[in-house]
């Protein structure tokens, strides 16, 4: 299988990677989105990523805005850079030279000569500009797998899911267009959890590598400690581990609709799985925690000690 890989690069999307990347399947190519933080730090965070994982696939640099302009940052949550630290930060390298993502994804899935796979880990701006631009393309996509929404509640605000508020259009344009669409949201993703526990094993490669690892891993479960929780929700990963072992998940169909608009509702994810609802994508329902947390950890441990 071939896969593309859409992704606004905070640590949890790191991880996603690198568990793609541990499999047989291809990554054939990253966009960069502006989400974690703005465009110009995402950049500059895929290339600290690529320096010190050693990536070979090409990046490529996406939206700087949402589909009808502005920027949204949970930079309250994640600091200015988008991906916390304890005190070991990513390489600083130059960033990611600026090109055309979409330029990039139409050219993949004009050469694909079996549909291929898209991994979405933040605001779905790039994927929605080529369903708009290229609806002849959409065939050449197998699945999307996004995470995203909330069938309950939101996490940057009380309606909506960080992915989805920072570009509801891009959702809504997405939903409409029909494409092969399944859901990694919050409630799912956090039935997958990881604490401080976690950590013990990444201290034992002793690597500059494997400290920065674990600096930014333990720096993101901090972002649950610091605030009272015993551990923190993978997110990005679980939706990494709906694309390579869809086994360990109950998926269910739904119609899901975008709230686009109301002070307090933009960026509602509705769910809708009433019989008489017509679906268009698939629900993700449940986890199996110890599968995915065991395909998580292992593939930052192999990094670590790559």
């Amino acid at each position: 299988m071939v896969v593309w890989i859409d992704t606004d690069m905070g640590f949890d999307d790191m991880l996603a990677v690198m568990m793609v990347a541990a499999t047989p399947q291809k990554i054939a190519g990253v966009s960069l989105v502006f989400g974690n933080a703005a465009l110009e730090q995402v950049r500059r965070n895929a290339a600290g990523a690529t320096e010190l994982l050693g990536w070979r696939f090409p990046i490529f640099t996406g939206a700087e805005t949402a589909i009808l302009g502005g920027v949204e940052t949970p930079a309250h949550v994640l600091g200015p850079t988008g991906i916390p630290t304890r005190g070991k930060p990513l390489p600083e390298t130059p960033p990611v030279p600026l090109s055309s993502a979409f330029a990039a994804l139409v050219s993949w899935l004009e050469n694909l000569e079996t549909p291929g796979e898209i991994l979405a880990l933040g605001p779905l701006t790039n994927i929605a500009t080529v369903v708009l631009a290229r609806p002849d393309l959409k065939p050449k996509i197998s699945r999307l797998t996004w995470m995203g929404g909330g069938a309950t509640s939101g996490n940057h605000t009380a309606s909506a899911e960080f992915n989805a508020y920072a570009d509801p259009e891009a959702v809504a344009i997405v939903l409409a267009g029909g494409l092969p669409l399944r859901v990694a949201d919050l409630d799912l993703c956090r039935q997958v959890q990881v604490s401080p526990d976690d950590l013990a094993p990444l201290k034992k490669p002793a690597s500059r590598k494997a400290e920065i690892l674990t600096d930014l891993f333990g720096a993101y479960i901090d972002i649950a400690t610091t605030r009272g929780r015993r551990s923190m929700a993978l997110y990005d990963p679980v939706a990494a581990a709906a694309l390579i072992a869809p086994g360990a998940f109950v998926f269910e169909p739904a119609q899901v609709t975008m709230e686009l608009a109301g002070a307090h509702t933009r960026g509602r994810t509705i769910v809708d799985q009433r019989p008489q609802a017509t679906p268009n994508a698939e629900w993700g329902m449940k986890a199996d925690a110890a599968r995915i947390r065991e395909l998580a950890l292992g593939a930052l441990l192999e990094a670590a000690r790559a």
